[in-house]
């Protein structure tokens, strides 16, 4: 893995005690990245970190807090050397319908998965303008078709997108590429949490064949690691989901017609519950902000 293009360059990535994140700190490890781990949860990144082959350093932020980001951003560069690949893959999320959410938890799912990409960037573009850096963006099947019972995290997804094509717009003149990673069901601790509440799990067993499956997380973090070796404008994980690309302006009204249908069975069978945070991951984050830190 030394031929890697990440070999011997600092990359950045946010949520990365579990899931996706920790699973991508392994990978671009091995191709042989000095790595930055970011997020909640110190402990289960440093036990990540001293697993990794290679020069690695755990630093705990909140996301949603620019001064943080800062100071952390000066103890990755003080430690590991300028970042030259940022990923934004810090996320939450929460189900059950929209009016029974409790309206803090529904801002904060906006304000990690959107506004802590925003502040991410903001943070590291001065290090990727030095570098001819590359950020990605972790976006979701979400971005490009919402579904009910879970607005919070469907919105903050397709805002995500929006915020990284204006982004990519906005700094390739700089020598910066910034790409989106669409990522379908994963095995994380969050999607192992939503299967727990039959309406969620009914959402995805509802989906066609090929779409309704989890994938190893492990899979999805080497297409991803391959995504940041070759700097592409959309990663997509698995590979099939570049063809919802195409369909997604006739995906809403599918998706109206099928909730129609199925909502109210699924809901006469067991009525829908907010599920408040979902996962480790979400459950650590709102121990964090709740605590203010």
């Amino acid at each position: 893995m030394r031929s890697s293009p990440l070999a011997d360059r600092t990359v950045v990535i946010t949520g990365a005690a579990r899931g996706v994140g920790a699973a991508l700190t392994r990978e671009v490890s091995r191709r042989g990245a000095r790595v930055a781990l970011l997020g909640h949860e110190q402990a289960a990144m440093e036990a990540v970190a001293a697993s990794l082959p290679g020069p690695a350093l755990a630093v705990e932020v909140d996301v949603t807090d620019p001064g943080a980001l800062d100071a952390a951003a000066h103890t990755v560069r003080a430690g590991l050397g300028r970042p030259s690949v940022v990923v934004a893959n810090a996320g939450i999320a929460e189900g059950g319908p929209f009016l029974a959410s409790d309206p803090s938890a529904w801002r904060r799912v906006i304000d990690v998965n959107l506004t802590g990409s925003a502040h991410t960037a903001r943070t590291f573009l001065p290090d990727l303008f030095d570098t001819a850096g590359y950020f990605l963006q972790i976006a979701s099947l979400a971005s490009i078709g919402a579904v009910p019972l879970m607005s919070a995290y469907c919105a903050s997804k397709a805002g995500a997108e929006a915020f990284a094509h204006a982004l990519r717009a906005e700094v390739a003149h700089r020598g910066v590429a910034v790409g989106i990673a669409y990522l379908s069901w994963t095995d994380t601790d969050m999607i192992r949490d939503a299967d727990r509440y039959a309406a969620l799990r009914g959402l995805r067993a509802h989906m066609p064949p090929g779409a309704r499956g989890v994938h190893p997380v492990n899979t999805v973090a080497a297409r991803l690691a391959r995504g940041l070796e070759c700097r592409r404008t959309a990663v997509y994980a698995p590979a099939w989901l570049r063809l919802a690309q195409p369909l997604r302006v006739a995906l809403p009204p599918v998706v109206l017609r099928v909730s129609r249908r199925e909502l109210p069975r699924m809901e006469a069978a067991q009525p829908f519950a907010y599920t408040g945070p979902l996962g480790a991951g979400g459950q650590a984050d709102r121990a964090a902000s709740r605590g203010g830190s």
